[in-house]
């Protein structure tokens, strides 16, 4: 289907929506539900039913089928759910402009950072289970980091001059980006330089990947800054050291199977790789998105084999609806369909800002988000604490994250409210950022919260 008449197809879906529930939605709702995937929550009787008004609600549909006609994505995907309830799942575009492959709602995606929280949800398992306390210091678990040094200055030349840590980071620090790590994701710094020379995100595996950053100096004193680093793929390690597993098995026998994420893992079998959605990258001298060939510097992975490095930090792919159910379980409070993966005291600890107040900085590190009073930084997810403070019309407490790719998530506990968006774009969405429109699309459509 081209993308002129998959625009008319969804402008006909909203028109669905305004008909009486009789006629029209109460018949498109029996066949989303049944062509839903397995373990797919369950659909809305409509829209109102949960606080929401249809043609406002349109106007969300109406962007995204926009962004894909006019070139900026090849194809996306939206999920939003209150209540447990599916609102609104809708496709647009296609998997693949070369093939013409329709976008599908079991697509599967690279998700990038959005592996994070559920790295981070892997260590919180093994702190309920007694393996290790927010103020531990890192160095319990890798002694490998005992003799790091620290960036004092940086001369104009480039150069650095170190000095010996004042304490070693804790385990609140590295799931919250203040404990010093580098990334390599830019080269702006000597550290990040560092990062990239030594393939830091390349590493044949997770221990390989401690060996290296063992040689590389912390940017700042632990606790005294924040900046976005390989804090995530170092908790992947300790996952592993503790449980004993590994990180990939680990998460499959106590998330992703608990949760019923069919479709998530580190990399994508044979029998589902038409599934597998091209990722593209805006041509700045074309205007146009072409396929993306690198990623940060090195040749992008096919994700059709399991990695050399299972990247707790950036390595998972896997579905929309997958990826819901994972939000849910962390709008639950823990807990989906009687699957429990953590008490909700964790999750509110999750959801807790750990950036101190002297430590509050302009930038999240990606040029993405800004923190301030009203925004912070909890245990692997970013936290609204007052929301119109912050400008945004979503609920106090809300928790989220977004993927190199584009990909973005939200949960929402004050409203009962969970959004996935999937697209495959590396660095940026060629406009206004997806994830913020859809933010003020679907608020400015919620007219009745309390229901």
């Amino acid at each position: 289907m081209d993308l002129q008449k998959r625009f008319a197809t969804a402008l006909t879906a909203v028109s669905l929506a305004l008909v009486p529930m009789s006629v029209g939605y109460a018949q498109t709702a029996k066949k989303v539900a049944a062509a839903s995937p397995a373990g797919a929550l369950s659909q809305a009787a409509s829209p109102e039913s949960l606080g929401f008004d249809s043609a406002r609600l349109a106007r969300l549909d109406a962007y995204m089928a926009d962004a894909v006609s006019g070139g900026r994505v090849a194809g996306a995907t939206t999920l939003l759910a209150r209540h447990g309830k599916v609102v609104s799942f809708k496709t647009y575009g296609k998997m693949s402009l070369e093939t013409g492959q329709p976008m599908t709602r079991d697509a599967i995606f690279r998700i990038y950072s959005m592996t994070k929280p559920i790295t981070g949800v892997a260590l919180m398992i093994l702190f309920e289970e007694g393996k290790w306390r927010l103020d531990d210091p890192v160095t319990r678990y890798i002694p490998e980091f005992k003799t790091l040094k620290v960036v004092k200055t940086v001369n104009p030349d480039g150069t650095m001059v170190l000095e010996d840590m004042k304490r070693p980071p804790t385990m609140r620090e590295i799931m919250s980006h203040t404990a010093g790590f580098g990334y390599g994701l830019q080269d702006e710094h000597p550290v990040d330089k560092m990062y990239r020379e030594v393939r830091v995100l390349g590493s044949s595996g997770l221990k390989e990947m401690i060996d290296r950053t063992a040689t590389i100096p912390l940017i700042y004193q632990p606790g005294t800054s924040w900046r976005y680093s390989s804090s995530v793929d170092i908790q992947g390690y300790i996952v592993e050291k503790l449980s004993g597993q590994t990180l990939g098995a680990f998460m499959e026998s106590r998330i992703f199977k608990p949760l019923k994420m069919v479709d998530t893992a580190f990399y994508v079998p044979a029998a589902k790789a038409s599934r597998l959605a091209e990722v593209y990258v805006g041509n700045r001298e074309t205007g146009k998105i072409e396929p993306a060939r690198t990623v940060f510097g090195n040749s992008m992975p096919s994700y059709l084999q399991p990695p050399a490095m299972e990247s707790g930090g950036g390595g998972l792919v896997g579905t929309t609806m997958d990826y819901a159910r994972f939000a849910q379980m962390i709008a639950n409070k823990g807990e989906l369909d009687g699957a429990r993966i953590l008490a909700p005291s964790s999750v509110e600890l999750m959801g807790t800002n750990v950036i101190p107040k002297d430590v509050l900085v302009n930038s999240n590190g990606t040029a993405g988000s800004w923190f301030n009073e009203a925004v912070g930084f909890g245990l692997d997810f970013m936290i609204v604490k007052d929301a119109r403070a912050a400008g945004t019309n979503q609920g106090n407490g809300t928790l989220s994250w977004g993927g190199a790719a584009g990909t973005w998530f939200w949960v929402d506990p004050s409203n009962d409210l969970i959004f996935v968006g999937m697209i495959q774009r590396m660095g940026g969405t060629g406009g206004d950022d997806l994830g913020g429109m859809a933010r003020a699309l679907t608020y400015q459509a919620l007219l009745h919260p309390e229901k």
